[in-house]
Parts: structure tokens; sequence; C-alpha cells
């Protein structure tokens, strides 16, 4: 069969190419086109549009790129026309994949399966009305995402967690080689530094997590780079106590000791590699933001982690209490105070039994596999 995905992001990229794989053992003629990245074209088809061409956050950034952005969907259409699908599997980034899902419902009338469930827990339940119409299937990767759905009368399919897969991958694979060597590090204990896989995420939450190295010089502070941004964008904003480190996250996480994380799939993967963390987000216009949030947002915390345990496993630092203050002040309290480091591990340890085994991605290709077979 022929099957078109839509990835808009690094972490899409991931769990799309690990789909694909998987629908390549279920499915020996299957053939790929897609908008996503690098990962997804080592799996082999056609790559449309690269995800560091599409990811524009927030509003106003989406306006000043407006053109670009409807361009993309111009050529994503011609694409599919081009292409002929049998299904369209959408991953996550809904802004733009539930308009390709009303646009391919209505001119094709092929399935449209989502793979990775736009976060209308989060905000724009509207959406919901959406996803109801126009998407045949969604398979989910978060526990709770069933019940939510429930509330709406619109069955789910959960398939487990494809971040638990990608870290089952990465420890069954895992270099023999020592991290520290490869890379030239002492032997003071490691800060990770994960400020997102977007340049404007990167540009606001950097600074300060790097000023935090100053502050801390018993340990060593890295910088784990996100994949399509180079290196040079990075050196700005780094300073000769800050290292950065590409196609290496896991393995650096694997030897931090604690790590500051950016909102996103991130503090999920640093969660199930066992290392405390703060997790940070910045918005601009930061006490307009926090009053909207409480306005707006439909959850109590943001951070992944959290949203799984429904508690404070981790401290979130958002918009305005995202400043170099707060965040020395949590992190203080993460390397100084072994009892609240070890709580933060046992929170992992009840998340990651949550989620269940790894096989996501092959589960979700057997449920696709076996709708399109019918």
């Amino acid at each position: 069969m022929k099957y078109f995905l839509i990835a808009g992001e690094a972490s899409g990229d991931l769990h799309a190419s690990n789909l694909m794989a998987e629908l390549k053992q279920q499915d020996h003629k299957a053939e790929f086109c897609f908008l996503g990245g690098d990962l997804m074209q080592a799996q082999g088809g056609q790559l449309i549009k690269h995800y560091r061409d599409m990811a524009f956050m927030g509003f106003i950034n989406v306006l000043l790129n407006l053109q670009k952005v409807l361009t993309n969907f111009k050529e994503c259409k011609r694409a599919i026309a081009d292409f002929k699908p049998d299904v369209v599997i959408l991953i996550d980034y809904p802004s733009f994949n539930l308009r390709m899902a009303k646009y391919v419902k209505k001119q094709f009338k092929i399935p449209v399966f989502y793979y990775i469930s736009p976060k209308l827990w989060a905000w724009k339940t509207f959406r919901i009305k959406s996803i109801k119409k126009y998407i045949d299937k969604m398979y989910t990767i978060f526990p709770f995402e069933t019940e939510f759905y429930a509330q709406y009368n619109y069955p789910v399919t959960y398939v487990g967690n494809p971040t638990v897969d990608s870290i089952a991958q990465f420890h069954a694979n895992k270099n023999s080689q020592n991290f520290r060597e490869e890379n030239n590090l002492d032997e003071r204990p490691i800060v990770a530094l994960l400020a997102g896989s977007r340049r404007q995420e990167i540009r606001k939450c950097l600074p300060i997590m790097v000023a935090m190295a100053d502050l801390f010089s018993n340990f060593q502070f890295l910088v784990a780079a996100a994949p399509g941004i180079e290196q040079n964008y990075y050196n700005q904003f780094l300073t000769s106590s800050v290292k950065i480190v590409s196609d290496s996250t896991y393995a650096l996480l694997d030897t931090s000791y604690a790590a500051i994380v950016n909102s996103g799939t991130a503090t999920l993967e640093t969660g199930l590699l066992k290392v405390p963390q703060i997790v940070v987000y910045y918005v601009a216009g930061e006490r307009i933001a926090s009053l909207l949030k409480n306005i707006f947002i439909k959850t109590r915390y943001i951070s992944l982690v959290n949203l799984i345990a429904q508690k404070e496993v981790v401290k979130e630092l958002i918009a305005h209490e995202f400043t170099p203050e707060r965040v020395y002040k949590e992190l203080n309290k993460i390397l100084t105070d072994s009892a609240y480091y070890e709580q933060i591990k046992a929170g992992y340890d009840d998340i990651e039994k949550q989620l269940g085994k790894s096989g996501t991605a092959h589960r979700a290709a057997v449920a696709i596999t076996a709708s399109l077979s019918k």
C-alpha cells in the first residue's frame, strides 16, 4: 500500500520513522511519501518538505511567515494528489495536519489516521469536532487520552508510548565506549541542557540555561543540539564553560546527574532515563501569558512527566516564573538535596509503569494495516 505521512517537528520525524520501519514489516509492498525529516528519509520514500522549513511556533511567527505556510499547504496538497496514497497518516502537528485532514477527506475520500494525538486535553479542545469529522482512526500514546476522548464518545486505541521504544532501543544498542572520553569531559557531574527543537525556543531559553554554568562550577554543563539546527546557531549563546554535543542526546542524558529541559517530548525522555530535571518554558509577554494560561489551558501541568503522573514530579518554571533566579533555586535543590533527588527518580518509576512496555510502533503498524485490510 501507499502511505503518505506528515510530521512537522523533530520528535514527529523520530516517531514516524519508527512507524515506517514497522509498516514495512507488516506490508512488504509499502511505499512512502512524506513531509518530515532525515530519519524518515532514511526509511526510504520521497521527502516533499523538511520539518525545519515548517516549524513556525506561535501566532505572530506564523503571521510573519504566512507565505511560507501557505506554500507548504499547496506543496502538500499537490504531493498527495500526485502520490495517490491509500491512507494519510498524521503525526501530531495539529494546526497543519487538521487542515490537511479536512482537505483529504473532502477531495479524495481516503482514510485519514492520526498517530500521536494533538494535545486537546491541554488546550484547543474545540478541535475535537474536526477530529470526529475528519479522522477515521486515532492511535494515542498516553494512557489518560483514552478517558479524555471517551468524554466525547470518540473511541481511540492506546498503542503505548514511542518514547519508551526509543529509550529501550538506546539501551539495547548502547555503545560501550565511555561518553566522557568521546567528548573529552572531566569527571565532574554533568548537567544537560535541552533548549528545544526550534530556533525561537533555543534563542529564548538557552541564555538562562547557560548562565547556570558559572554558578555551579563543581558541575559541567553540556548542551544537546537538536536535529536540524546547525551548531553555528548555538555558538552565539554559549560561553567557554559550556560545551555542545550533537546526535547523542540520549547518551548525554544517560551520563548526566541533572538536566534543565524545555517543555516537550524531551521532558519524558529525560524522565525515562531517570535524570532529575527542571522543566522550563518561555512565553512572550510573561505575565499576560500566565493569565491567559489560567483561562485557556485545561491542565494543571504542562510537562509530560507531570501530566502522566497527574501530580508534580518535577518543577515547572513557565512564563514569568522562568527566570535565572528561579532556575538557580530549583537546580540548587536538585544538586544538593539528596532526598528530593531520589523523590524525583521514584516518581519516574511510577510513570514508567503507567506507560507500559516497548513495542509502540509495532502495535500501531499492526493496527493500521489491519484497519486498511478490512
